[in-house]
C-alpha cells in the first residue's frame, strides 16, 4: 500500500468526549446537588476539573484540536435550548430565579411543572430533551456556557474548537409545544433562529475561536427538498457573516446523500463526514461531486460507536483516497466519543489478549493520532503500529470465542414455523382471558422496582467477599417478599418480582450467556446521570442454564395473582451491547433469540402464565434511511417472534417499549404478534395511543400514565385523565394501566404513592365504564 504525503500535516481531532469523569465524578456531584448535599459552586468545580482532565488527556495523546461545548450537565440539546432562549413557559420563572435549578427542572420536572419530553438521539441509546417550539417562540442568544468553556481550554494553551448543535438539526429535532397545533413545523422558525446563531458565532470569534463546529446529523436522514433548501439557506446566511470563525459542518451516523452537494456548495470552510462502514457511500458521493475544493475535510474513519480496534491499514487507505478530494484532510472518529466508555486499559478482569481487541475513547484517540501521523508522513512512520494492529485483528478473527459450531448449526436450522404462534391472536386472547381472569383495565408495572442503596451494597459486598452467596440470596428473597406484598396491598392485578437481583436489564443476561464479555468500568451515558455498562458481544451466543426461572417462581409462590416473567428481547440485547462487527446483525439476533426462547419455554414449564420480553430498542435501532428499514424490521421482528412463539396459546406474551418515536414502526409492532404491549406515553400525552388507533392496532396495549423519569408524583386525577385520553383511542377491553417504564431509578416513597394513585385512577375510570 502506498499513500502520498499530505500537502499539510494532518491534524488529529475528535467531536466530543465522555463527560462523566474517570470515576463518574460528574454523576455523583450532580446527584449530590439534587439532594442538597453538594453546592452549586462545588458542582461547578467538579465539572471544571472533569473538562480540564479530558482536554489534557486528549492533548497528551496528540489530539491537535480539542472540542469545547460538548460537555453537559444533562444533555447537549437541552444546552442548545438554553443557548437560543427557547425556555418553555412553565419553566421560565424557575430558570430566571436560578438558572442551574431551572435547567434541571426542564430535564427532570418538578411537582408543578412537567419536564421536556425525552427521546432517543437518532439510532443510539443516548436520550435528548426535545425542544418545544411554536409560532410565538422568541429566540434570544445566550453564549455564556460556550464562551466560558472555550476560554477554559484556551487558557490551558490548547487549540480548541467549540461544538454546537446546528440550527437545522435543532429545529428538526423539535416538536410543537403543548397547546400548539400538531401540524406546526418548527423549521418555519429558521429565519428567526439564524440571527441568534450569528450572535453566538460572533461571541465565540471574539473569545478566540478560529473554528466552530456545527453538528447537523439530521441531514443524514431522508430529507425533503424544502428541508434541504432550509439547510442551504442556513449556511448561506451563516457563511456570509463578516466577523465569524471558520465553520465546520459535521454529520455522522450515516451517509449524507442529497445533503452532501448542498453543504459542499455552501460558503462554509469545512465538512466533517463519516467514512465508517455504515457511511461508506460518502466516499463515492464526495468523489462524484468533485470533492471539496478549497475546504477542510475532517474524515471520521475511526468508528466512534463501537469498541473494536480499528483496521488501521483500511482506514489509512481511505484517508489516502480522500487526500485528492479536499484542500486538507484531518482525522477524527466518526462521531462524538460520548457513545463509548472511557478507557479499556482499566478492564483488568478481561484477559489481556482479548483486551487488545478493544478500543474505548482513550484508545480511539491513539488510533486517530496514529492515522494522522501515517497520513502525514507515510505508512513507514507507523510501521510498528500497523504490525501490532494486524496481529490484534488476526487474534480476534481466529479465536474460538468467536465461533461455536453448535450455535451456528441451530441457527441455520430455523424455519418460518418456528417464528409463528400456534393460534391467531383472537383465539389466544380468549384463552388468556379465561385463564388469567383479569378485570377491565388491568393494572401492572413494567418490571423493575427501586434499586435501593442496600441492594447495590449487597452486590458490592458479594463481589468483594464480605458476604457469601447464601447471605446475598437471603437479601434478594427479602426484597422480593417486600415487592410482592406491596403490590398486593396496592391492588395491582399482574405483579412482578421487582428484579432485585439484576444489575442491568442487558448486563444481567449477558453475564449468563456465552459469547458476551462484561466490563467493570465501561460506563456510557444513557441520559442525564443515568450511566450503563453495555456488555460486549464478542462471540456466538447460547444459554448454558436457566437465568430467571428461580426468582420468578419464588415470587409466584408468594401470591395467587399472576407474576410476570421478565426478559430482555433480542434486539435490545444487541442495541444495548457493543455488538460484534464481524457478522451480519441478523445472524447475531437469531442466536440471541434462540437462547431466549429456551428461557421463555422454561418459564412457562415452571408455571409462569405471563411473560414479558422487553424491546425498547426496536425503534432506536431503526436505520436512519427509509431504504434500509425493510431489511432491518424483517430480521428484528422475526427475532422477537422466534423468542416468544414456542409457548401455549393461553400464555400471555407482553412486550415493552419506551422513549422513542413509535409512529414510525407501528406496522412492525403489529408484526411482533405480542398479546400486550406497554409503551411510554405520559410525557407525550398519549400520542402513541392515537398512533396505534390510526393504524388499527388489534391487540392489547398499555400506554403509560406515570412518567418514571421525573421525580414528580402524578396524582390519581392526573393519571385518570390520561387513561380517559387513552380510551379515546383504545377500547376498554384492550387497555392496560401501567407506568411508562421500569421503576429501578426511582425511590420507594414516590413509587408507593405513584402506584397507589395509578391503581386508584384505574378503579375510578373502571367505575365510570
Amino acid at each position: 500500500m502506498t499513500t502520498k504525503p499530505a500537502a499539510a500535516a494532518a491534524r488529529a481531532t475528535v467531536y466530543g468526549y465522555p463527560r462523566q469523569g474517570q470515576s463518574r465524578e460528574l454523576k455523583k456531584a450532580i446527584e449530590g446537588y439534587w439532594k442538597g448535599r453538594v453546592t452549586a459552586a462545588a458542582l461547578g468545580a467538579t465539572a471544571t476539573e472533569v473538562r480540564r482532565t479530558n482536554w489534557r488527556q486528549l492533548a497528551d495523546a496528540g489530539i491537535g484540536e480539542v472540542p469545547t461545548g460538548d460537555f453537559s450537565y444533562y444533555d447537549h440539546v437541552l444546552d442548545t435550548t438554553v443557548m437560543v432562549g427557547a425556555i418553555p413557559a412553565r419553566h421560565r420563572e424557575a430558570v430566571t430565579a436560578d438558572p442551574l435549578a431551572g435547567y434541571f427542572a426542564m430535564a427532570r420536572g418538578t411537582q408543578d411543572a412537567a419536564p421536556l419530553e425525552m427521546t432517543k438521539w437518532f439510532d443510539t441509546n443516548y436520550h435528548y430533551l426535545v425542544p418545544e417550539l411554536g409560532p410565538d417562540t422568541v429566540f434570544s442568544g445566550n453564549s455564556a456556557k460556550q464562551v466560558a468553556e472555550l476560554q477554559e481550554a484556551l487558557a490551558l494553551g490548547l487549540t480548541a474548537r467549540p461544538v454546537l448543535v446546528g440550527p437545522v438539526t435543532y429545529l428538526l429535532l423539535a416538536k410543537p409545544a403543548p397547546g400548539v397545533p400538531a401540524d406546526f413545523d418548527p423549521l418555519t422558525l429558521l429565519d428567526r433562529l439564524l440571527p441568534v446563531y450569528a450572535e453566538v458565532l460572533t461571541d465565540l470569534r471574539a473569545a478566540g475561536a478560529e473554528w466552530v463546529q456545527l453538528d447537523e446529523p439530521a441531514l443524514v436522514q431522508d430529507r425533503t427538498p424544502a428541508e434541504l433548501n432550509a439547510a442551504a439557506r442556513a449556511y448561506r446566511d451563516l457563511g456570509a457573516l463578516t466577523d465569524r470563525p471558520k465553520l465546520l459542518v459535521a454529520s455522522y451516523f450515516d451517509r449524507l446523500g442529497d445533503a452532501l452537494p448542498v453543504l459542499a456548495k455552501a460558503p462554509v470552510d469545512g465538512l466533517a463526514l463519516d467514512f465508517t462502514e455504515s457511511a461508506a457511500a460518502n466516499l463515492d458521493a464526495l468523489a462524484a461531486i468533485g470533492g471539496l475544493a478549497g475546504k477542510r475535510l475532517v474524515a471520521g474513519v475511526v468508528n466512534g460507536r463501537n469498541i473494536w480496534v480499528n483496521d488501521l491499514e483500511k482506514s489509512l487507505a481511505t484517508l489516502g483516497t480522500l487526500l485528492g478530494l479536499a484542500d486538507r484532510v484531518d482525522v477524527s472518529a466518526s462521531c462524538s466519543l460520548l457513545h463509548v466508555p472511557l478507557d479499556a486499559s482499566a478492564e483488568r478482569d478481561i484477559e489481556p489478549q482479548i483486551r487488545r481487541w478493544l478500543a474505548f475513547a482513550r484508545q480511539k484517540t491513539t488510533e486517530i493520532v496514529t492515522l494522522a501521523r501515517g497520513l502525514t508522513r507515510g505508512p513507514d512512520a507507523i510501521a510498528a503500529e500497523l504490525s501490532a494492529n494486524r496481529a490484534d485483528l488476526a487474534s480476534r478473527a481466529g479465536s474460538p470465542i468467536t465461533s461455536d459450531p453448535a450455535v451456528r448449526a441451530r441457527g441455520a436450522a430455523v424455519t418460518d414455523t418456528d417464528a409463528r404462534r400456534s393460534q391467531s391472536y383472537p383465539e389466544r386472547a380468549a384463552a388468556q382471558r379465561s385463564h388469567l381472569g383479569l378485570p377491565l383495565l388491568p393494572t401492572t408495572t413494567i418490571g423493575s422496582f427501586p434499586q435501593t442503596g442496600e441492594l447495590r451494597t449487597a452486590r458490592a459486598d458479594l463481589r468483594a467477599g464480605r458476604i457469601d452467596t447464601a447471605g446475598y440470596e437471603e437479601r434478594i428473597r427479602a426484597e422480593i417478599q417486600e415487592v410482592i406484598a406491596f403490590q398486593e396491598k396496592a391492588g395491582l392485578d399482574v405483579l412482578v418480582h421487582g428484579e432485585a437481583e439484576r444489575n442491568d436489564m442487558v448486563q444481567y443476561f449477558a453475564e449468563q450467556l456465552t459469547g458476551y464479555l462484561a466490563t467493570q468500568h465501561g460506563w456510557v451515558q444513557s441520559y442525564g446521570t443515568r450511566y450503563v455498562r453495555p456488555p460486549i458481544l464478542a462471540g456466538d451466543i447460547s444459554r448454558p442454564e436457566p437465568m430467571t426461572v428461580r426468582w420468578t417462581t419464588y415470587a409466584q409462590s408468594l401470591t395467587p395473582r399472576p407474576v410476570k416473567g421478565m426478559l430482555t428481547g433480542p434486539v435490545t440485547m444487541l442495541a444495548w451491547s457493543f455488538v460484534r462487527d464481524d457478522q451480519p446483525l441478523a445472524d447475531t439476533a437469531r442466536q440471541v433469540a434462540l437462547a431466549l426462547r429456551d428461557e421463555v419455554n422454561d418459564l412457562e414449564a415452571a408455571g409462569t402464565s405471563v411473560i414479558q420480553v422487553d424491546e425498547p430498542a426496536l425503534r432506536e435501532t431503526l436505520p436512519l434511511r427509509a431504504a434500509d428499514h425493510g431489511a432491518y424490521l424483517a430480521w428484528a421482528t422475526e427475532a422477537f417472534r422466534l423468542t416468544t412463539s414456542g409457548v401455549r396459546p393461553d400464555t400471555q406474551v407482553h412486550t415493552h417499549m419506551c422513549y422513542a418515536e413509535f409512529g414510525d414502526i407501528v406496522r412492525a409492532i403489529d408484526g411482533l404478534d405480542a398479546d400486550v404491549i406497554s409503551l411510554e406515553a405520559a410525557r407525550s400525552h398519549m400520542q402513541v395511543a392515537r398512533e396505534l388507533a390510526a393504524y388499527g392496532y388489534p391487540r392489547e396495549a398499555g400506554p403509560g400514565v406515570y412518567d418514571i423519569h421525573s421525580p414528580r408524583v402524578p396524582g390519581a386525577d392526573e393519571a385518570a385523565e390520561l387513561l380517559r385520553l387513552g380510551l379515546r383511542a383504545i377500547p376498554a377491553e384492550r387497555l392496560w394501566v401501567n407506568p411508562d417504564c421500569g421503576l429501578k431509578t426511582r425511590g420507594w416513597p414516590e413509587v408507593r404513592t405513584s402506584l397507589e394513585n395509578l391503581v386508584a385512577a384505574a378503579r375510578t375510570v373502571r367505575a365510570e365504564l
